[in-house]
């Protein structure tokens, strides 16, 4: 059964949902499921707050307290006047109290540690999103939220 045929015998329910051919109605997929590739593609995955978050699991990597994404800060563990840059393994999630403890000083300085060494991710994340818009709602796993997917940079 090919996409016409399926379209066919489960009409949209929306007009939305639909595209009109010179001869027909065709379904609009809301999804659509890559089958087959010829190779992966190497696109490298970016530093964005979100998947700072995603790689430390929104927990602040010098208290170890799991908060939501709106109470975390990042951190730059050498900080940047200290000629630390805002790469993967100089960044890391942390708490508003322990950010504004550490300052503008090493972790040592502040007499804290981490919890663990920041790396660059191997994985690629699935960010989803909360999108108020209701047309959007079906696709919110497929969007990008620009505050939390835009590249950091120096």
């Amino acid at each position: 059964m090919d996409w016409v045929d399926f379209s066919r015998s489960n009409p949209p329910l929306e007009a939305m949902d639909q595209v009109h051919t010179p001869r027909t109605v065709i379904r609009l997929p809301r999804v659509i499921l890559l089958a087959y590739f010829d190779r992966l593609p190497c696109k490298e995955l970016k530093l964005t707050r979100s998947n700072v978050f995603e790689r430390d699991k929104d927990t602040c990597q010098y208290c170890g307290q799991v908060f939501a994404r709106e109470d975390l800060n990042l951190d730059h563990v050498i900080p940047r006047d200290q000629g630390g840059k805002t790469t993967w393994e100089n960044i890391v999630c942390s708490c508003i109290r322990c950010n504004s403890k550490k300052a503008n000083r090493l972790p040592h300085q502040a007499q804290m540690r981490l919890i663990r060494k920041p790396v660059r991710p191997k994985w690629r994340p699935v960010i989803s999103l909360v999108l108020g818009n209701q047309e959007r709602e079906r696709w919110k796993d497929f969007l990008d939220l620009a505050y939390w997917n835009v590249e950091l940079e120096d």
